[in-house]
Protein backbone atom coordinates (compact mmCIF):
# COMPACT_ATOMS: atom_id res chain seq x y z
CA UNK A 1 0.00 0.00 0.00
CA UNK A 2 0.96 3.74 -0.95
CA UNK A 3 1.85 5.80 1.91
CA UNK A 4 -1.39 7.97 2.69
CA UNK A 5 1.04 10.84 2.89
CA UNK A 6 1.89 10.61 -0.30
CA UNK A 7 -1.65 9.86 -1.84
CA UNK A 8 -2.92 11.45 -4.85
CA UNK A 9 -6.27 10.47 -6.67
CA UNK A 10 -6.29 7.24 -8.24
CA UNK A 11 -5.07 7.84 -11.86
CA UNK A 12 -5.30 4.31 -13.93
CA UNK A 13 -8.46 2.16 -14.61
CA UNK A 14 -7.71 -1.45 -15.04
CA UNK A 15 -9.89 -4.23 -15.53
CA UNK A 16 -7.97 -7.16 -17.26
CA UNK A 17 -8.18 -11.01 -17.37
CA UNK A 18 -6.03 -13.36 -18.25
CA UNK A 19 -6.70 -17.26 -19.46
CA UNK A 20 -4.41 -20.01 -18.61
CA UNK A 21 -3.54 -23.13 -20.11
CA UNK A 22 -2.14 -26.13 -17.84
CA UNK A 23 0.90 -26.29 -16.31
CA UNK A 24 3.56 -28.74 -17.91
CA UNK A 25 6.21 -30.93 -16.11
CA UNK A 26 8.98 -28.80 -16.94
CA UNK A 27 7.39 -25.69 -15.21
CA UNK A 28 6.96 -24.43 -18.83
CA UNK A 29 3.41 -22.44 -18.99
CA UNK A 30 1.12 -20.95 -22.35
CA UNK A 31 -0.56 -18.70 -21.70
CA UNK A 32 -2.74 -15.84 -23.90
CA UNK A 33 -3.21 -12.21 -23.87
CA UNK A 34 -5.22 -9.93 -26.54
CA UNK A 35 -1.87 -9.66 -28.90
CA UNK A 36 0.22 -12.73 -28.18
CA UNK A 37 0.95 -15.95 -27.28
CA UNK A 38 4.05 -16.96 -25.46
CA UNK A 39 5.71 -19.24 -23.02
CA UNK A 40 8.23 -18.87 -20.18
CA UNK A 41 9.92 -20.82 -17.93
CA UNK A 42 9.75 -19.33 -14.75
CA UNK A 43 12.56 -19.46 -11.89
CA UNK A 44 9.87 -20.53 -9.10
CA UNK A 45 7.03 -22.52 -8.53
CA UNK A 46 4.35 -19.87 -10.20
CA UNK A 47 1.26 -22.40 -9.18
CA UNK A 48 2.27 -22.07 -5.39
CA UNK A 49 2.92 -18.06 -6.24
CA UNK A 50 -1.08 -18.04 -6.68
CA UNK A 51 -2.19 -20.36 -4.51
CA UNK A 52 -0.36 -17.98 -1.94
CA UNK A 53 -1.29 -14.97 -2.92
CA UNK A 54 -4.91 -16.11 -3.04
CA UNK A 55 -4.16 -17.60 0.68
CA UNK A 56 -3.15 -14.26 2.24
CA UNK A 57 -5.71 -11.91 0.52
CA UNK A 58 -8.54 -14.57 1.67
CA UNK A 59 -11.19 -13.45 4.14
CA UNK A 60 -9.95 -15.83 7.29
CA UNK A 61 -7.56 -12.95 7.83
CA UNK A 62 -10.03 -10.63 7.81
CA UNK A 63 -8.04 -7.74 5.83
CA UNK A 64 -4.52 -8.21 8.48
CA UNK A 65 -4.80 -4.60 9.87
CA UNK A 66 -1.91 -4.40 12.33
CA UNK A 67 -3.32 -5.69 15.97
CA UNK A 68 -5.93 -7.44 14.73
CA UNK A 69 -6.42 -11.04 14.92
CA UNK A 70 -6.26 -11.62 11.10
CA UNK A 71 -2.90 -10.13 11.57
CA UNK A 72 -1.71 -12.09 14.19
CA UNK A 73 -3.17 -15.56 11.67
CA UNK A 74 -0.84 -13.49 8.92
CA UNK A 75 1.89 -13.83 10.56
CA UNK A 76 1.85 -17.36 11.35
CA UNK A 77 0.84 -18.38 8.23
CA UNK A 78 3.77 -16.44 6.71
CA UNK A 79 5.90 -18.16 9.16
CA UNK A 80 5.21 -21.45 8.60
CA UNK A 81 5.41 -20.88 4.60
CA UNK A 82 9.30 -19.81 5.50
CA UNK A 83 9.82 -23.12 7.68
CA UNK A 84 8.49 -25.14 4.70
CA UNK A 85 10.54 -23.88 2.75
CA UNK A 86 13.74 -25.00 5.70
CA UNK A 87 14.12 -20.73 5.50
CA UNK A 88 15.98 -19.58 8.89
CA UNK A 89 14.94 -17.07 10.96
CA UNK A 90 16.70 -13.44 11.18
CA UNK A 91 18.20 -13.78 14.81
CA UNK A 92 16.79 -15.74 17.12
CA UNK A 93 13.32 -15.26 16.03
CA UNK A 94 11.11 -14.87 12.94
CA UNK A 95 8.89 -12.42 14.61
CA UNK A 96 10.35 -9.23 15.62
CA UNK A 97 8.11 -7.09 18.23
CA UNK A 98 7.86 -3.46 18.59
CA UNK A 99 5.77 -0.59 19.61
CA UNK A 100 4.73 2.49 18.17
CA UNK A 101 1.88 5.69 18.37
CA UNK A 102 -0.04 6.82 15.73
CA UNK A 103 -2.83 9.20 15.77
CA UNK A 104 -2.61 8.94 19.38
CA UNK A 105 -3.26 5.78 19.17
CA UNK A 106 -0.55 3.45 20.90
CA UNK A 107 -0.13 -0.23 18.79
CA UNK A 108 2.26 -3.36 19.13
CA UNK A 109 3.27 -4.86 15.72
CA UNK A 110 5.33 -7.32 14.59
CA UNK A 111 7.87 -7.70 11.46
CA UNK A 112 8.99 -11.16 9.90
CA UNK A 113 12.35 -11.58 9.15
CA UNK A 114 14.08 -14.60 7.61
CA UNK A 115 17.47 -15.17 6.35
CA UNK A 116 19.25 -16.96 3.68
CA UNK A 117 23.26 -16.88 4.18
CA UNK A 118 25.26 -15.36 1.70
CA UNK A 119 28.09 -17.90 0.05
CA UNK A 120 31.01 -14.96 -0.22
CA UNK A 121 29.58 -12.06 1.89
CA UNK A 122 27.52 -13.44 4.45
CA UNK A 123 27.74 -9.83 6.44
CA UNK A 124 26.70 -7.87 3.98
CA UNK A 125 23.20 -7.53 3.47
CA UNK A 126 20.46 -7.46 0.45
CA UNK A 127 17.10 -6.77 1.63
CA UNK A 128 14.11 -8.04 0.39
CA UNK A 129 10.57 -6.59 1.59
CA UNK A 130 7.56 -6.35 0.93
CA UNK A 131 4.42 -5.31 3.76
CA UNK A 132 1.79 -7.78 5.18
CA UNK A 133 -0.35 -5.92 6.84
CA UNK A 134 -3.74 -3.65 5.38
CA UNK A 135 -6.52 -1.92 6.36
CA UNK A 136 -8.81 -4.64 7.86
CA UNK A 137 -12.57 -4.06 8.02
CA UNK A 138 -14.61 -1.30 6.43
CA UNK A 139 -17.90 0.13 8.59
CA UNK A 140 -20.28 -2.59 7.16
CA UNK A 141 -17.68 -5.22 8.32
CA UNK A 142 -16.60 -5.20 4.43
CA UNK A 143 -13.55 -7.51 4.17
CA UNK A 144 -10.70 -5.00 3.10
CA UNK A 145 -8.48 -8.13 1.56
CA UNK A 146 -4.98 -6.42 -0.22
CA UNK A 147 -4.21 -8.32 -2.80
CA UNK A 148 -2.31 -6.27 -4.59
CA UNK A 149 -1.45 -4.18 -1.73
CA UNK A 150 0.36 -6.22 -0.39
CA UNK A 151 -0.05 -9.89 -0.35
CA UNK A 152 1.52 -9.85 -4.02
CA UNK A 153 4.43 -8.62 -2.59
CA UNK A 154 4.68 -11.41 0.68
CA UNK A 155 3.54 -14.15 -1.21
CA UNK A 156 6.15 -13.53 -3.88
CA UNK A 157 9.05 -13.70 -1.15
CA UNK A 158 8.17 -17.34 -0.74
CA UNK A 159 9.18 -16.95 -4.42
CA UNK A 160 12.79 -15.54 -3.65
CA UNK A 161 12.79 -18.39 -0.58
CA UNK A 162 12.33 -20.97 -3.28
CA UNK A 163 15.16 -19.68 -5.68
CA UNK A 164 17.56 -18.81 -2.91
CA UNK A 165 17.24 -22.17 -1.80
CA UNK A 166 18.09 -24.06 -5.03
CA UNK A 167 20.74 -20.96 -5.80
CA UNK A 168 22.38 -19.59 -2.83
CA UNK A 169 23.18 -15.63 -3.04
CA UNK A 170 26.52 -14.21 -2.93
CA UNK A 171 25.48 -11.46 -0.61
CA UNK A 172 22.76 -12.73 2.96
CA UNK A 173 19.55 -11.47 2.10
CA UNK A 174 16.83 -10.45 4.56
CA UNK A 175 13.56 -11.43 3.11
CA UNK A 176 11.01 -9.14 4.83
CA UNK A 177 7.54 -9.28 5.56
CA UNK A 178 6.97 -5.84 7.55
CA UNK A 179 3.90 -4.72 10.05
CA UNK A 180 2.46 -1.02 10.25
CA UNK A 181 2.76 -0.38 6.29
CA UNK A 182 -0.54 1.45 6.36
CA UNK A 183 0.19 3.28 9.75
CA UNK A 184 3.32 5.10 8.55
CA UNK A 185 5.94 2.45 7.25
CA UNK A 186 6.70 1.92 10.90
CA UNK A 187 8.18 -1.55 9.84
CA UNK A 188 10.25 -0.61 8.30
CA UNK A 189 11.29 2.23 9.79
CA UNK A 190 11.96 0.22 12.94
CA UNK A 191 13.88 -2.45 11.10
CA UNK A 192 16.20 0.01 9.20
CA UNK A 193 16.60 1.72 12.70
CA UNK A 194 17.55 -1.28 14.84
CA UNK A 195 20.26 -2.50 11.83
CA UNK A 196 21.67 0.96 11.35
CA UNK A 197 25.01 -1.05 12.80
CA UNK A 198 24.44 -3.12 9.74
CA UNK A 199 25.98 -3.40 6.51
CA UNK A 200 22.82 -3.12 4.28
CA UNK A 201 23.83 -2.76 0.41
CA UNK A 202 20.45 -2.76 -0.70
CA UNK A 203 16.88 -2.73 -0.27
CA UNK A 204 14.79 -4.25 -3.07
CA UNK A 205 10.76 -3.31 -1.99
CA UNK A 206 7.14 -5.00 -3.69
CA UNK A 207 4.53 -3.40 -2.88
CA UNK A 208 1.40 -3.82 -5.42
CA UNK A 209 2.90 -5.81 -7.99
CA UNK A 210 -0.13 -8.35 -9.36
CA UNK A 211 -2.29 -5.87 -11.04
CA UNK A 212 -1.97 -4.02 -14.44
CA UNK A 213 -3.99 -3.67 -17.41
CA UNK A 214 -1.22 -2.38 -19.54
CA UNK A 215 1.57 -4.70 -18.14
CA UNK A 216 3.95 -2.76 -16.84
CA UNK A 217 5.69 -2.53 -13.88
CA UNK A 218 7.66 0.16 -12.34
CA UNK A 219 11.05 0.61 -10.70
CA UNK A 220 11.82 3.47 -8.90
CA UNK A 221 14.94 4.37 -7.64
CA UNK A 222 17.66 5.04 -10.57
CA UNK A 223 17.04 8.61 -10.02
CA UNK A 224 19.45 8.17 -6.67
CA UNK A 225 21.72 6.22 -7.69
CA UNK A 226 23.34 5.97 -11.31
CA UNK A 227 24.45 2.42 -11.05
CA UNK A 228 21.31 1.18 -10.27
CA UNK A 229 19.61 3.51 -13.03
CA UNK A 230 22.49 2.32 -15.87
CA UNK A 231 21.64 -1.32 -14.63
CA UNK A 232 17.96 -1.15 -14.55
CA UNK A 233 18.15 0.26 -18.15
CA UNK A 234 20.65 -3.10 -19.43
CA UNK A 235 19.10 -5.81 -17.38
CA UNK A 236 17.67 -8.86 -19.34
CA UNK A 237 14.17 -8.89 -19.01
CA UNK A 238 12.82 -12.74 -19.59
CA UNK A 239 8.95 -11.52 -20.23
CA UNK A 240 7.10 -9.51 -21.98
CA UNK A 241 6.45 -7.29 -19.44
CA UNK A 242 7.25 -3.71 -19.51
CA UNK A 243 9.80 -2.51 -16.84
CA UNK A 244 9.52 1.08 -16.69
CA UNK A 245 11.68 3.34 -14.72
CA UNK A 246 9.54 6.41 -13.62
CA UNK A 247 7.31 7.60 -10.43
CA UNK A 248 10.23 9.56 -9.09
CA UNK A 249 9.47 13.24 -9.51
CA UNK A 250 11.05 13.41 -13.14
CA UNK A 251 8.05 12.91 -14.95
CA UNK A 252 5.33 13.95 -13.74
CA UNK A 253 3.59 11.26 -12.10
CA UNK A 254 2.82 10.51 -8.77
CA UNK A 255 6.20 10.56 -6.85
CA UNK A 256 6.96 7.21 -5.34
CA UNK A 257 10.08 8.42 -3.53
CA UNK A 258 8.52 7.92 -0.03
CA UNK A 259 5.30 5.71 -0.86
CA UNK A 260 6.24 2.59 0.96
CA UNK A 261 8.74 0.97 2.86
CA UNK A 262 11.72 1.08 0.82
CA UNK A 263 11.76 5.02 2.15
CA UNK A 264 13.16 4.87 5.75
CA UNK A 265 16.25 2.90 3.61
CA UNK A 266 16.43 5.94 1.37
CA UNK A 267 16.38 8.31 4.02
CA UNK A 268 19.13 6.24 5.78
CA UNK A 269 21.08 6.81 2.59
CA UNK A 270 21.18 3.06 1.85
CA UNK A 271 20.33 2.27 -2.28
CA UNK A 272 16.94 1.09 -3.05
CA UNK A 273 14.19 -0.19 -5.38
CA UNK A 274 10.78 0.12 -5.11
CA UNK A 275 8.61 -2.17 -7.84
CA UNK A 276 4.74 -1.59 -7.97
CA UNK A 277 2.13 -1.15 -10.45
CA UNK A 278 -0.12 1.70 -11.34
CA UNK A 279 -3.38 2.32 -9.02
CA UNK A 280 -6.35 0.90 -10.11
CA UNK A 281 -9.84 1.31 -8.80
CA UNK A 282 -9.19 -1.74 -6.20
CA UNK A 283 -6.62 0.06 -4.20
CA UNK A 284 -7.80 1.01 -0.57
CA UNK A 285 -11.30 -0.45 -1.48
CA UNK A 286 -13.01 -4.07 -1.07
CA UNK A 287 -12.49 -4.86 -4.73
CA UNK A 288 -8.65 -5.05 -4.28
CA UNK A 289 -9.19 -9.16 -4.32
CA UNK A 290 -7.51 -11.99 -5.92
CA UNK A 291 -10.01 -12.68 -8.49
CA UNK A 292 -9.22 -8.93 -9.87
CA UNK A 293 -5.37 -9.34 -10.22
CA UNK A 294 -3.77 -10.59 -13.39
CA UNK A 295 -2.17 -13.13 -12.97
CA UNK A 296 0.20 -13.38 -16.16
CA UNK A 297 1.60 -9.82 -15.42
CA UNK A 298 1.92 -10.91 -11.57
CA UNK A 299 4.15 -14.03 -12.55
CA UNK A 300 6.22 -12.15 -15.00
CA UNK A 301 6.80 -9.09 -12.06
CA UNK A 302 8.11 -11.31 -9.90
CA UNK A 303 10.83 -13.15 -12.23
CA UNK A 304 11.83 -9.32 -13.96
CA UNK A 305 12.34 -8.69 -10.14
CA UNK A 306 14.54 -12.01 -9.54
CA UNK A 307 16.04 -11.04 -12.59
CA UNK A 308 17.25 -7.72 -11.20
CA UNK A 309 18.33 -9.47 -7.83
CA UNK A 310 20.41 -12.06 -9.84
CA UNK A 311 22.44 -8.91 -11.31
CA UNK A 312 22.70 -7.04 -7.85
CA UNK A 313 23.85 -9.88 -6.15
CA UNK A 314 26.58 -11.06 -8.71
CA UNK A 315 28.06 -7.71 -9.43
CA UNK A 316 26.31 -4.47 -9.33
CA UNK A 317 26.42 -4.59 -5.37
CA UNK A 318 29.91 -4.35 -5.21
CA UNK A 319 29.08 -0.93 -6.94
CA UNK A 320 26.97 0.76 -4.93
Amino acid sequence: MRNLAALLSITTLLAFSCKQAPKSQNNTISYFDDKEHQSITYSFNDHKLLERLKVLSSDAFEGRKTGSEGNTKARAYIIQQFKALNINAFGSAYAHKFTFSHNKKDYKAVNVLAQIDGTEKPNEYIVVSAHYDHLGLGNNNEVYNGADDDASGVAALFSFAEYLTQNPPKHSVILAAFDAEELGLQGAKYFVDKMKNSSIVVNLNMDMISRSKKNEIYAVGGRYNETIKQMLTKVKNPTNTLLLQGHDGTDGKQDWTYASDHAPFHQANIPFIYFGDEDHPGYHNPSDEFKNITPHFYKNSVEIILSVFKVLDYSVAEQL
